[in-house]
């Protein structure tokens, strides 16, 4: 069951134009301590310059903790990680070994989540990493994704949360732990009027929550279902919840990759399009820049907006973070932003469409399928997914 607490400020961001200079606006009006957690942290233009943010925070004694993801996080790793350091910024990276096709569990564990909280006063949750907003050079459109910003008393959980992984981390990190230097207590006055929940995936106690947040929302819904997921191979549970809710009237809308920087999934995903479109699922390919994105609205009343994707890497074995909303405004908002998007950059998927597509072409997302769903199978995962 989602936990909500009222009184909350929740301020959409789309994309990196919006996110990064709020971000870099809120690292530079630090004061006391800065806690960022990122699957990918690049050494390009914007990684350089967030960077850059986060050392001047550190030299005006701003205690800056940065937690990067041991494989998303290598060129963090190779370049950024010394410059932070000689700035006073403490690092940790998440499980820092990396073994090329392993396939073992443990090593698929990765830090997802997008996290950064500032003074314990403010926080921005969601899938945008630390990279350029533009992947292809020359285009003209970002690369699509959301974040929130967030006050009010979700800080709490928010803060809680981040300070738990850092002293696990640090403890298990025996030969370099670095402690928290600082430990403002979180601002928990009321912000806003939103009521809102953070919504954690770990390998703990919150193994299903972010699933069973979207399960529960797609069994209550009762007009539309919208959801765009980067990635996107759902186990049985939530394929039967999409079907059951569309065979009982509901609109759903599935918005995904067009243009994908993970060829193998993408075509496992397109073994899945028939088994949609033929329940009365509407599915829209993004083709204008590469889909990040891993938020939905439901019925125009439910939101969320995270780091989870709908896919076995982000609902059984990731560290991941969502922020869920229900306030009618915020929904409104976000589902005219998707709107736009299907509207101006996707190509709408037709059941026929797919029928006349070369034999070659199907063979390989059928080959795509079979391969995820083996590799899924000797990470040791069975039964419902």
């Amino acid at each position: 069951m989602t936990d909500y607490c009222e009184g909350n400020q929740v301020e959409l961001l789309e994309c990196g134009l919006q996110y990064f200079p709020a971000l870099e606006a809120a690292i530079d009006r630090a004061r006391d301590e800065i806690h960022i957690e990122t699957y990918i942290f690049e050494d390009d233009e914007t990684g350089r310059r967030m960077a850059e943010a986060l050392c001047r925070a550190a030299r005006r004694g701003v205690a800056v903790n940065v937690m990067v993801d041991g494989f998303g996080g290598r060129p963090f790793v190779e370049h950024l990680q010394k410059v932070l350091e000689a700035s006073g910024a403490s690092v940790l990276i998440y499980r820092p070994e990396i073994r090329a096709l392993s396939l073992r569990r443990h090593r698929l564990r990765r830090l997802h989540r997008k996290i950064v909280v500032i003074d314990a006063r403010e926080a921005f949750v969601g899938g945008i990493n630390i990279i350029d907003d533009v992947p292809v050079r020359g285009s003209v459109h970002p690369r699509y994704d959301y974040a929130v910003h967030l006050k009010g008393p979700l800080l709490a959980s928010v803060v809680a949360s981040v300070r738990r992984l850092w002293w696990l981390v640090s403890w298990a990190n025996l030969r370099q732990r670095q402690p928290m230097r600082t430990r403002t207590p979180a601002h928990v006055a009321p912000a806003g009027e939103v009521r809102a929940a953070f919504v954690i995936r770990d390998n703990l106690g919150h193994r299903r929550d972010i699933e069973d947040a979207y399960l529960a929302a797609i069994a209550a819904a009762r007009r539309e279902v919208v959801i765009a997921s980067a990635y996107f191979f759902p186990g049985r549970r939530f394929r039967q919840a999409l079907t059951v809710a569309a065979a009982r009237g509901v609109s759903v809308k599935l918005l995904l990759q067009g243009l994908s920087d993970h060829p193998v999934l993408s075509y496992a995903t397109r073994a899945l399009y028939p088994y949609f479109l033929g329940r009365g699922i509407r599915l829209y390919e993004y083709h204008r820049s590469y889909l990040h994105a891993k938020v939905a609205v439901i019925d125009e009343s439910w939101a969320t907006v995270g780091s989870s994707n709908i896919d076995p890497f982000s609902l059984l074995l990731a560290r991941e973070a969502n922020v869920v909303v229900d306030d009618a405004a915020f929904a409104r908002k976000l589902r005219k932003s998707l709107e736009a998007a299907m509207r101006e950059g996707t190509v709408e998927l037709r059941l026929e469409t797919l029928r006349r597509l070369p034999m070659m072409r199907r063979l390989a997302s059928w080959l795509a399928y079979q391969f995820v769903r083996l590799a899924i199978g000797v990470a040791g995962f069975r039964g419902k997914h």
